[in-house]
C-alpha cells in the first residue's frame, strides 16, 4: 500500500511517451504539405490505444523545418495534426498534445530561420511539456525513427527507442558516436510493447 500524501503536497510528476510523427506514427512522405497526404501506419491506432489504456500520457514532438524553408505554413502543420487527431479518434485512440518545432537556421523565412532550443535533439519541446503537464522527463520515453529522437531522450534523462520504419532502418546502420538507443523496435507497436514492459 502506498503512503498517504501529505495534505497540500503536489502529486508526483508522471512520465510520458514522447513520440515522433513522420516515419513513426505516419508514413514518411518527405515534406508533408497537405493533411490529405496523412497515412497512419496500420499499427498506430492500436499501439496508441494501448498507451492510453495504460494511463500513459502521449505527446507528439516533431521537427517541421518545412515551415522555415518556406515549403508550407505553420497553419498547415496544425491542419495535419487535426487530421491525425480525427483518424485516431475514429479508432478510440488519442494523443494528448501536439508540439512541433518550425525552425531551422538555414531556413528562408526570416521569422523561422533561427537557431532555437526546440529543434530536436534540443530539449525545448520536452521543457514545454514539463511546464504545461508537470511531466517528469526522467520517467519518460522518446520514440522515433531518427537518432535525434534518441538524442532528445539523452538530453532530458529519459529512455530512447529507435524504430526501423521511416528512416529508422538506415539510421540504425549509422549510429552516432557515443549514442545508443535503449531499445530498437521494428515499428511503433514494438516500441510500445517494450515501453509497457518497462512501465
Amino acid at each position: 500500500m502506498s503512503a498517504p500524501r501529505r495534505a497540500g503536497a503536489a502529486p508526483a510528476a508522471r512520465g510520458c511517451v514522447f513520440v515522433d510523427r513522420d516515419g513513426t506514427l505516419i508514413e514518411e512522405v518527405g515534406y508533408l504539405d497537405r493533411p490529405e497526404r496523412v497515412v497512419l501506419y496500420p499499427w498506430t491506432v492500436d499501439a496508441l490505444r494501448a498507451l492510453n489504456r495504460a494511463g500513459l500520457r502521449v505527446i507528439l514532438v516533431s521537427n517541421q523545418s518545412g515551415v522555415a524553408r518556406g515549403f508550407f505554413s505553420e497553419a498547415v502543420v496544425h491542419d495535419v495534426h487535426r487530421r491525425i487527431a480525427e483518424l485516431l479518434e475514429a479508432g478510440n485512440a488519442r494523443i494528448d498534445a501536439y508540439y512541433h518545432c518550425p525552425h531551422h537556421p538555414d531556413g528562408s523565412v526570416p521569422d523561422y530561420a533561427i537557431a532555437c532550443d526546440c529543434r530536436k535533439p534540443s530539449p525545448g519541446l520536452v521543457a514545454r511539456a514539463v511546464r504545461e503537464f508537470g511531466i517528469d522527463p526522467t520517467r519518460s520515453f522518446v520514440v522515433g525513427d531518427r537518432w535525434v529522437d534518441v538524442g532528445l531522450a539523452r538530453r532530458v534523462g529519459g529512455r530512447g527507442v529507435l524504430v526501423r520504419t521511416g528512416y529508422g532502418a538506415a539510421e540504425e546502420r549509422h549510429p552516432p558516436d557515443l549514442l545508443l538507443a535503449d531499445a530498437v523496435a521494428d515499428n511503433f507497436a514494438g516500441a510500445v510493447g517494450w515501453i509497457l514492459r518497462q512501465a
